[in-house]
């Protein structure tokens, strides 16, 4: 498990935003592992441990640290190391330390967080600089090697540090002569280069290094491909979602989905963008991990980059089930996932939005822009539809941009799990849906810009038996709205739905049911499943006037 990366990947543009500097993203990456031997600590540890850490807690680094003298080292140190200002370190520092903080818990899982830390010691270990020691456990820093200890067995240094002290005083005189008469040639050769040829000396190298440095732009800028499964009783494939960044990917986990759960596999939907990876190491250990998870019933996996996370009801079994596919796939590091933190999810949904808008440039793809969106989590109360505050200043903000681009036009849809019953969750989906598109109206946006469509739970993403399961039922999700593909009896749409997974709606050829678009928001529809093959109310057909009173068929 390297560790130093996956903060990197998931910490550092939180931090950063829109500052690409390679030296700040060094003086991060070396921070983490300070950090982390750090907390590796017990009896550091054991001070926090039972807090609720914000995640914009810029007070915490202090508590980690409690000796401001180490404080002032660790970025006063790192601050010179990469030419970095020294209060910018300071602040850097604040930032990184809450964030990575809970990456760091949520790697470890259901293993102590110190224990974790030291088994993996190995993986950031190399990273740590040696005046660290000074302000980190004893034993955490690498042994250094030794250098000069001997030439040969044969050959003794001595004649050196003699040779050395002979001649010290008359090299130290030499030293200030020769630096003058380079300085003086660098001089005329730069003198001589700019009146035989005007292109400046030095041109060739920077501009290869300003290629280098889009290159990694680039790189950092996408994601790692995902695959999220989620069972059902009886060895069922219940939900199924993939984010990949080219179709041949995808080609690769259906075929190793249809081998385990046959047609079911047609349940997975794909969010294909280069965004994303167009590789997963998974991949090669999916016909052997597949086969065990579909064995418990009710149970979650999320694969993405060198991390699978998986719950399930039965904690007994779930201790199984990590065991079982740990050793199906040794080079990855698999955990249960932990209790659910909703303000957690919460505070990183809305710095991985608010990134995500960061990077969509100024003339963004209304693609990014809608799974940019849906990366957020809108957590309403119990029952409501009221737009959270948390989620207030974010939806400001993607309000100006949607109305900035041209030809934009949304469909917002709501999701619940599958706690109440069918016709009030519809109801319940289609308010918060609603919602979101009436505050988004009142922060400007053109109103003929945005469709909603509630879909209650007949959509689901992960289990309804695990609370996290729940949680990610619950959701909002952006979509385009195509209206090049309207033809005369549906609507295709694709786009991202909470950024993890993406949604191909196609369009509802259903002539049984009176609305033949579902998700075109004009016509009622009264199929309370608007995605099965029959028109079966349990209602009167007195929600749609047109299609006359009798209740509908039951079968």
């Amino acid at each position: 498990m390297d560790i130093i990366s996956h903060l990197t990947r998931t910490v550092s543009p939180a931090v950063l935003g829109d500052d690409h500097s390679p030296a700040k993203k060094s003086l991060l990456e070396q921070f983490y592992a300070i950090f982390a031997a750090r907390l590796a600590d017990n009896e550091t540890y054991g001070r926090f441990s039972n807090e609720n850490i914000a995640r914009d807690d810029q007070g915490f680094y202090d508590r980690v640290w409690t000796d401001g003298a180490h404080r002032d080292r660790i970025s006063r140190e790192l601050a010179g190391a990469h030419n970095v200002d020294a209060t910018a370190s300071r602040g850097l520092i604040a930032m990184a330390a809450p964030l990575a903080y809970h990456e760091i818990k949520s790697l470890a899982g259901t293993t102590p967080v110190p224990q974790f830390l030291n088994d993996n010691l190995s993986s950031y270990q190399q990273h740590i600089p040696a005046w660290a020691s000074a302000v980190i456990p004893a034993g955490m820093l690498a042994a250094a090697p030794v250098v000069g200890h001997r030439i040969s067995d044969t050959t003794s240094t001595a004649p050196l540090v003699r040779e050395e002290e002979k001649d010290g005083s008359f090299m130290k005189a030499l030293l200030p002569i020769i630096g003058l008469i380079i300085l003086g040639a660098l001089a005329w050769a730069l003198l001589r280069g700019c009146q035989d040829d005007p292109t400046p000396v030095a041109t060739p190298v920077v501009a290869e290094e300003v290629v280098e440095d889009e290159q990694t732009m680039v790189a950092s800028a996408i994601e790692p491909a995902s695959l999220a499964l989620a069972t059902g009783e009886g060895n069922t494939l219940f939900a199924c979602r993939m984010n990949v960044g080219d179709e041949a990917l995808q080609t690769t986990l259906m075929n190793a989905l249809s081998t385990t759960f046959g047609g079911e596999s047609d349940k997975c939907r794909a969010d294909v963008d280069d965004s994303f990876a167009a590789d997963m190491p998974a991949s090669a250990v999916l016909a052997a991990i597949l086969p065990i998870f579909q064995s418990s019933p009710n149970a979650t996996m999320i694969i993405k980059g060198d991390r699978i996370l998986v719950n399930s009801p039965d904690a007994a079994g779930l201790e199984q089930l990590v065991a079982d596919i740990q050793a199906a796939a040794p080079g990855f590091m698999v955990s249960a996932e932990g209790p659910l933190d909703i303000q957690g999810e919460i505070d990183n949904s809305l710095v991985a939005a608010d990134t995500a808008l960061n990077n969509i440039g100024e003339n963004p793809d209304p693609r990014d822009v809608a799974r940019a969106l849906s990366l957020q989590v809108i957590n309403f109360t119990l029952d409501d539809a009221f737009i959270p505050d948390a989620n207030k200043p974010f939806l400001d903000r993607a309000a100006k941009i949607i109305t900035e681009v041209p030809n934009m036009e949304l469909v917002i849809i709501g999701h619940t799990d599958a706690q109440a019953s069918n016709a009030y969750n519809m109801e319940l989906s289609q308010e918060r849906a609603d919602s979101v598109r009436d505050y988004l109206v009142s922060q400007g946006v053109d109103a003929s810009k945005l469709t909603t469509k509630g879909m209650g739970e007949t959509d689901p993403i992960a289990t309804n038996a695990t609370e996290q399961g729940r949680f990610r039922n619950r959701r909002i999700e952006f979509t385009l709205y195509d209206s090049s593909m309207v033809d005369g009896n549906g609507i295709a749409i694709t786009a991202g739905d909470g950024g993890d997974m993406g949604t191909n709606i196609t369009p509802d050829n259903n002539m049984s049911d009176p609305d033949l678009n579902p998700l075109d928001g004009t016509m009622p529809d009264p199929d309370l499943n608007p995605l099965d093959s029959n028109n079966d109310d349990l209602l009167p057909d007195g929600d749609d006037p047109t299609q006359g009173t009798v209740v509908d068929p039951t079968n």
